[in-house]
Parts: C-alpha cells; structure tokens; sequence
C-alpha cells in the first residue's frame, strides 16, 4: 500500500501542532502548510514544523488576504478578525495543492490523500461551531476530505477514515473552550514551545483592529504600506489625515523609511524625541492647524521638550 500523505495546516499554535502529532504517530506523511499575510507571519508554524520533524511549505497570500478582510462574506469576529473567510481561503488553496493541480513552492505537483486542520469544536463561538466547521468544509470544496483529528469522534466520519488510510479509534474527541486535554496531551509529548491562542494574527486585537477599522473607513483602497504604518506608533487622526508619533528609537527609524511621497515628516531640531509622520489620504496638502497638531504632540512625547519654548522643528 501506498504511503498516506496528508497536508496539515500549521499556524504553531497548540492545537495545529498536536493535530500533526496525532496523525505523525499513525505513519502518515505529514506536509505542513503555513500562509503568511499582512497581519501574520510564518514564524510560529516554522519552528513548530523544526520541533516536529515535519517539512513545511509557505504560502504568501497577504494581497488577496488583505482584499478578503476588506470584504468577508461571512463577518468579523470580536474584532477585525474574519476568522470564517480566512479558514475557508486556507483551505481552498490547500485543496489545489492536496489535488496536486499547482507546484508546491519549487517542487513539483504532489498528491495528497487528505487536508487536516487543528480545529476543534466548539473551542471558538464563530468560526468553530458545528455550523461553522460544517459551512468550512462546503465552501472550501474539501467535503469529506477535511480532517479534524482533535475533534474527529465527534463530526462525521472522512472518506480517509472510510477507506482506512486513517484509524478512527486512534483520533479524539475535544471539544468546548477550555484547554485542559490540550495542554495534558502537551505534557504527554512533551510539548513545551507553544504560543497562546489566535497569539500571531494582529485582527485579533483590539487596538489594532481599531485602527484598521479606521483606515478602511478614510481609505478604502489602502494597500501594505498603509497596514504596515497602522503597527508603528501612536496614532492620531484628523479627518482623513493621520498622524502617527513614534515611541522610539526603532519606530523612529522605521516611519522614516516607510515614509512615502505626500507624507510629512516633524521632528525637532534643538531636542531628542520621536518622529512623526502625518499622512493625508486624500492626497492632498495637509492643513497648517493639523500640521501644528502634529508638532504639538511631536513636542509633549518628548519628556525632554515638554513644556519648553524654545522647541525647534525641522518638517
């Protein structure tokens, strides 16, 4: 019989992890797969895959993630998190790669028996009720293919599991949101690097998503300049301007050289302090009060220029 190979989606987070430990333990071949966009990276998944052994591919989505999360069809989480359009856009590309219709990275077309995923019912009210997962496997066209190993003894059987190339008895049964069998089957393989929950994707924060929510409202075509300037500083807005003050040196550094043609630029002569960079979205010169606003708060950040006035600005 032919080897079983499977496609894992793998964040790094604990439940991705212990899904590809499951499945390593039954002899199949494990591939996992890690997307990277605008608002998560690789870094996790690479060295969850190094401690498990397992090869890993990457897929960079972050323009056409970054056009989905302007416009889910199936809504935001808590936050700006469209958790649902997210796993479904995963996965139909997992799907392309399971069916061996594109190259994967420089190799070439390979075939997978299934795709499996970390998920487990019921862990998360949106995007992991039955409903959800069920709405998942539909639209992403991976009926009867898309394998849950975490929750498995709980959802219907998968073509994989009918047709032997996985043993069902040796799959679990996890379900609701605590973590408590998680992190015992963590102590079991002995599992020790793993980040918290939905840890590594930015739409789960709060304060993040505040201001994406913002930049999508001035700027509804912002692309990854924009989202990559929304990370830096403390922001301010005018409008459809904005301002943003840096918090360091480092972000100093990093807003001169995100800066773009239009942006203004402030800092202060005769005084150490941060960088400000004012951006107006509507491409045009942007006003003097605002202007003055932004020198204001260049100055007041600045523990050394606060209250002074003898402050010079450089713009």
């Amino acid at each position: 019989m032919k080897k079983v190979k499977a496609l894992v989606l793998l964040s790094g987070g604990l439940d991705s992890i212990l899904a590809t430990k499951i499945l390593k333990n039954q002899r199949i071949r494990i591939t996992a797969l890690s997307f990277k966009s605008y608002f998560f990276n690789e870094k996790q998944a690479q060295r969850a895959a190094k401690e498990l052994r397992v090869p890993l591919r990457i897929i960079d989505f972050s323009k056409e993630h970054l056009k989905m999360v302007k416009k889910p069809k199936y809504g935001y989480g808590k936050n700006m998190n469209p958790c649902i359009d997210c796993h479904i856009l995963m996965l139909k590309k997992a799907k392309e790669i399971m069916e061996g219709k594109k190259p994967f990275g420089k190799l070439r077309a390979t075939k997978f028996h299934f795709v499996a995923t970390g998920e487990v019912l019921g862990e998360r009210p949106m995007s992991q009720n039955k409903k959800a997962l069920d709405l998942i496997e539909k639209e992403s066209s991976l009926r009867g293919y898309l394998l849950r190993p975490l929750s498995a003894k709980l959802l219907k059987p998968t073509i994989p599991e009918k047709l032997g190339l996985v043993d069902r008895n040796k799959l679990l049964d996890i379900s609701g949101r605590s973590r408590k069998k998680q992190l015992e089957l963590a102590k079991k393989f002995k599992l020790k690097d793993f980040p918290a929950p939905a840890g590594g994707c930015l739409l789960t924060d709060p304060e993040f998503s505040k201001r994406l929510r913002k930049l999508f409202e001035i700027s509804p075509d912002c692309r990854r300049n924009d989202i990559e300037l929304l990370k830096l500083g403390r922001h301010f807005s005018e409008n459809t301007t904005k301002i943003v003050v840096g918090r360091n040196e480092d972000e100093n550094g990093k807003i001169k050289k995100i800066a773009q043609k239009g942006d203004v630029l402030i800092e202060m002569e005769n005084y150490s302090g941060p960088l400000t960079l004012v951006r107006n979205y509507q491409k045009t010169k942007v006003s003097k009060p605002i202007l003055e606003r932004a020198k204001k708060l260049t100055q007041y950040y600045s523990t050394k220029a606060r209250n002074k006035k003898d402050v010079k600005f450089t713009q």
